[in-house]
């Protein structure tokens, strides 16, 4: 079992490197299949999602080779079998745009329920009204979704709400589909944008990417090609409020300031100093945090996947804030594991009430999900005493080289494994 234990108090400075964005990298690496070449994908973050992706890929006969640290090259040129085990897609939610790819690549895919979930708690159903209208007949079977089209078709959708994951899996579909897709109604994150352009540098012709509307027209082949993944937006913002929390001074290097306008526009509210550049973002606090109202919404919105790391920052704050989540309204599960450093935080439904407190103290406490995790990190780094964070595997799922990152900038922070034999548990330092 693996923990961090952090030695709190100390504000971050320095200077810290973001990585490719986890989230535009789930989407690329399985749209590679797609190519009838070799896709040399620079920037990809070391975080244990790509490890995931990889293995999926491999089992399917795809040939997938490490060129350096963060450049994968994928070749799917050979005959791949069209299927994603339940054992590989358990490890993570982003197994299913495999959906997509796949049907664009094979015209059938399938693919375990992410999680062996059922419909219900990991919704899919919007992605599965895009497949219904490009000709695809989709079931579900023993927890695979079976998905075949005797020919993909172009369709219209029009998305009954905002949905990142389904505007996804619909694109993949498309771009080989034949006719024009229209989805209305799209995801405009920054990562969706991402994908399209790593489509269209093979051959795709996607227009609209970034707005409500997204037109394919769909192309018989998609070529190789060499793309580099943006930077992640929300590693970016973790970085910007543990440094605004910790009352720091920390240079944020290889951002898009303007993923970052949300998360900046709050923060300087908050009592935070920040200054721009063209790839770098410097965030510095000096005097007292201010409580805010937030409200998270999709893109350009005040981004869901940040709203607990702000949590963690407003526990400190002098007054009273709110936390509205519109996106995800069971997120708040984190703010039990808060409240057991100090945090004065009262959850009801949709909202969160957080009443400012004057410390954070260290204690044993979870990560209950990824940004959950970067929550515990930066209150701990904020808390005066010792922390312990367990079930860090989260964390490890969208952070690369987290730890190292945050010694870079000063924190005390350390990964322990412990090793049981005889039920006595042994710590070690790794």
């Amino acid at each position: 079992m693996d923990k961090f234990v952090i030695n709190g108090g100390a504000p971050l400075k320095g200077d810290v490197t973001i990585s490719g964005a986890k989230n535009a990298a789930v989407a690329i690496i399985p749209a590679a299949i797609l190519s009838n070449g070799p896709c040399i994908i620079e920037n990809v973050p070391r975080v244990s999602d790509v490890t995931t992706l990889v293995n999926i890929l491999r089992d399917m006969g795809v040939s997938v080779r490490l060129l350096d640290r963060t450049t994968l090259e994928i070749d799917a040129s050979n005959t791949i079998l069209p299927v994603v085990p339940y054992e590989l897609a358990r490890r993570m939610r982003g197994s299913y745009y495999f959906l997509g790819a796949l049907l664009g690549r094979c015209s059938r895919a399938s693919v375990a329920m992410p999680g062996g979930c059922d419909f219900g708690v990991r919704p899919i159903d919007q992605h599965i009204k895009a497949f219904e209208a490009m000709n695809v007949k989709v079931s579900l079977e023993h927890g695979m979704i079976n998905a075949k089209a005797d020919e993909l078709l172009g369709g219209h959708v029009y998305f009954d709400g905002n949905t990142v994951g389904g505007t996804i899996n619909a694109m993949l579909a498309a771009v080989k589909a034949k006719g024009v897709t229209v989805l209305e109604n799209a995801g405009k994150e920054p990562h969706i944008v991402d994908l399209a352009n790593f489509l269209n540098s093979m051959g795709a012709d996607i227009r609209g990417a970034g707005t409500d509307v997204i037109k394919i027209h769909g192309v018989e082949e998609l070529h190789g090609t060499s793309y580099s993944i943006i930077p992640d937006q929300i590693e970016a913002g973790t970085f910007m409020v543990a440094a605004a929390a910790t009352g720091g001074d920390v240079l944020i290097k290889n951002v898009i300031p303007k993923h970052l306008e949300s998360i900046t526009e709050k923060l300087i509210r908050a009592g935070a100093e920040i200054e721009e550049h063209d790839d770098s973002i410097r965030v510095m606090r000096q005097g007292p945090l201010f409580p805010l109202s937030i409200k998270t919404l999709p893109h350009p919105g005040f981004p869901t996947d940040m709203q607990p790391q702000m949590a963690a920052l407003l526990s400190l704050a002098e007054g009273t804030s709110i936390i509205t989540e519109g996106v995800w309204p069971n997120r708040f599960r984190y703010t039990e594991e808060l409240c057991r450093m100090g945090a004065d935080i009262r959850v009801d439904g949709p909202v969160a009430v957080i009443q400012g407190v004057k410390k954070l103290s260290g204690a044993p406490v979870k990560a209950t999900d990824l940004r959950a995790g970067a929550a515990m990190l930066i209150a701990a780094c904020c808390a005066k005493g010792v922390t312990e964070i367990e079930d860090i595997q989260h964390i490890e799922r969208g952070y690369e080289t987290i730890v190292e990152k945050f010694i870079g900038l000063g924190a005390d922070i350390q990964k322990v494994s412990f090793f049981v034999s005889s039920n006595v548990p042994i710590a070690q330092g790794i």
